[in-house]
């Protein structure tokens, strides 16, 4: 008992940790061989530190050592000349500039458009036939070839208006009669084809329930001077039919191309027969 409580002085601390125990385990021979490790690393590193620090200085001196040698240029080539008195020089007396030339006018060709006075044309005269040419001829019962002059052919008469000038007097146009017959009809934009079709696709067909066959009307109303319609009307046997006709009518907003008289745009009776077929 003794023998196993007495401890070797010269067992170290991993030596009494790792006692009775298996020292071949990695981690008793981390411990043994942590120490000298641990100062070669801190050799290792010294000298890789001090490598690090020296190189630059090495480099230094090397390229000092291989530099050539500078070559001292004397810098003195100019003397200094001593400062002369500036001569100031008097300003010449400028003389006044000469005069400019005078101006030469420049003279204008004036035309004058001298209308010649008209001159009589002088009288062309035929003279007589000499004696003997005319006593050459004889009377008598034949019929001989005389003597013949120039006719005279009147000039034609001067450039101008003539002295007789109609006056053409237009008619007046009123603004408020309703004209039935005019120079220029009223029209609605796209013809009259696009205006029944505007009729026909507002007629509501429900008020014609009950009635077949054929329903004609005739409708009359007045293309104002604006383009706007008035006094819409329906002439037709069947008042339903004309009623419809009518409020389908009024209901096409486009306006029209007003009537002229005269290039005026005056007020106009417009006639539309209708004709609608009912099943």
């Amino acid at each position: 008992m003794a023998d196993n409580n007495t401890y070797n002085s010269n067992l170290g601390l991993d030596d009494i940790v790792f006692e009775n125990r298996n020292k071949a385990y990695g981690a008793y021979d981390l411990r043994t061989s942590y120490r000298p490790m641990l100062t070669k690393a801190f050799i290792f590193g010294t000298i890789l530190f001090l490598v690090a620090a020296i190189t630059p200085f090495v480099v230094m001196k090397i390229k000092a050592m291989n530099q050539k040698e500078t070559t001292e240029v004397n810098a003195n080539l100019i003397d200094i000349l001593p400062e002369e008195e500036a001569i100031i020089e008097e300003p010449e007396e400028e003389l006044p500039p000469p005069p400019p030339p005078p101006k030469e006018e420049v003279q204008q060709e004036v035309i004058q458009n001298v209308v010649p006075e008209p001159v009589k044309a002088p009288k062309v005269e035929t003279p007589p036939p000499p004696i003997t040419k005319q006593l050459e001829t004889t009377t008598g019962l034949v019929a001989q070839e005389g003597v013949k002059t120039p006719s005279y052919t009147p000039p034609p008469p001067p450039p101008g208006p003539s002295k007789s000038t109609t006056v053409e007097v237009k008619p007046q146009v009123s603004e408020t009669q309703v004209y039935t017959e005019v120079e220029q009809l009223a029209e609605f934009p796209g013809g009259i084809n696009s205006f029944r079709s505007k009729v026909q696709n507002s007629f509501d067909t429900s008020v014609m329930e009950g009635d077949e066959g054929t329903v004609r009307t005739e409708i009359t109303f007045v293309v104002e001077r604006d383009g706007s319609i008035t006094d819409v009307k329906a002439n037709g046997p069947n008042k339903d039919f004309n009623a419809e006709a009518i409020r389908t009518v009024k209901s096409v907003r486009n306006k029209w191309a007003p009537a002229k008289i005269n290039g005026q745009s005056v007020r106009y009776r417009y006639r539309l027969p209708l004709t609608m077929q009912f099943e």
